[in-house]
């Protein structure tokens, strides 16, 4: 329950970050709220740990939420103090990487299709903001776009069922479709015109 609490905040956090990424809103103004839910997704992992009674499973459950809350208290500091983010960028590739790992474990171990495949979407997602961050490429609007789809389906909307008693009887047909609806919409957007003129520019430029 405290961690479907996190990940409804981690919704809005990623919604606020679309709208910087989409330049609707000031860096300094997205970095205040990330500090926010930077800290409480690093204390509420603590909180779980220390309540764990040495339980592995659930120990390693929390330690994904700590992905979560080293990113966004990485991103507000660096839009904050206008930092560099070619470190940040690598970071995130780092967690990209790890979070296939946390679906694996969803699917394999916790029997948990739904959240399986919530990991491989910010799996990508991770990876975008490497691409973007730490490589430098141009594809602001596309990542932007991106980032707001997945605020409300692989956060806002399954924590608020979740907290609501009601994630449970969402089907895995149901959230299967929703996930390639995303994708299509994602492959969509990649290929729209907005994006290849990014990405040729990109190559241009390297």
């Amino acid at each position: 329950m405290v961690s479907n609490v996190g990940l409804l905040y981690v919704g809005a956090v990623l919604f606020i970050n679309s709208l910087l990424l989409l330049g609707r809103i000031d860096g300094k103004s997205a970095a205040v709220f990330n500090i926010f839910i930077g800290l409480l997704q690093v204390f509420t992992p603590i909180y779980l740990i220390i309540n764990a009674d040495g339980d592995l499973l659930t120990i390693l459950s929390a330690s994904g939420i700590f992905l979560f809350g080293f990113t966004y208290l990485y991103v507000g500091l660096t839009n904050w103090f206008n930092l560099k983010t070619d470190g940040l960028g690598w970071y995130c590739l780092w967690v990209a990487v790890l979070a296939l790992g946390f679906s694996f474990v969803n699917f394999y171990y916790f029997s948990d299709i739904k959240f399986g495949i919530i990991w491989i979407f910010w799996s990508f997602l991770w990876l975008l903001f490497f691409l973007l961050l730490g490589l430098g490429k141009p594809i602001d609007n596309y990542v932007g776009k991106v980032t707001l789809v997945q605020s409300w389906i692989t956060d806002t909307i399954p924590s608020f069922l979740s907290l609501a008693g009601l994630w449970e009887q969402i089907s895995i047909i149901v959230a299967s479709i929703i996930a390639l609806i995303a994708v299509v919409y994602f492959i969509y957007l990649y290929f729209s015109t907005e994006t290849r003129e990014q990405l040729k520019k990109s190559r241009e430029i390297a």
